[in-house]
């Protein structure tokens, strides 16, 4: 099952006196957040009206309806931020990270399962997905296409073909 609410970023610090917030994106980036009128706490539970939002360097600036003071911004700092996946339309083949996180891996060639997906992490060229094997061991696949075949999110199944050398049963 699907969280219908998904972490969106970390409330850091504040951003001058009038209850601005800073907020480290835990997404695409800065912008895709900028793009959301609607934030919530507590896994969804409470609704958070944005006012405005911009970005600044690789930091999202936010103000929130009833955060008007330093003061009241300042008792907010180390809060999560979620968002309501419905507000949001990805593009064919864009995947919310948190669903990817825990999928199992096999081999789209011969369905040999490599293990779970436990972490990505971005570099300048594409994605990089980590794979931690029933072993315990890590391996590092490049999240591109001739390497990604399919991604069944219902299913919790990413198959891959993966280039030569990246696990040790490869020619």
């Amino acid at each position: 099952m699907l969280n219908q609410y998904l972490e969106a970023g970390k409330i850091v610090g504040t951003h001058g006196i009038k209850g601005e917030l800073r907020v480290e994106p835990w997404c695409d980036s800065a912008e895709f957040l900028a793009r959301l009128k609607t934030l919530y706490w507590d896994k969804g539970t409470q609704e958070l009206d944005v006012v405005s939002s911009r970005v600044h360097k690789t930091l999202l600036l936010v103000k929130l309806k009833g955060v008007d003071s330093i003061e009241q911004a300042d008792t907010l700092r180390g809060k999560v931020l979620y968002l309501n996946r419905s507000d949001v339309k990805l593009e064919k083949g864009r995947y919310f990270m948190q669903d990817l996180i825990g999928m199992d891996v096999y081999n789209a060639d011969n369905f040999i399962y490599y293990g779970k997906l436990t972490e990505i992490m971005h570099t300048g060229a594409n994605d990089v997905y980590q794979i931690t094997s029933e072993s315990k061991k890590n391996y590092l696949i490049p999240a591109i296409p001739d390497v990604i075949i399919d991604v069944n999110i219902a299913d919790s199944k990413m198959l891959i073909r993966p280039m030569r050398g990246i696990f040790e049963d490869e020619d």
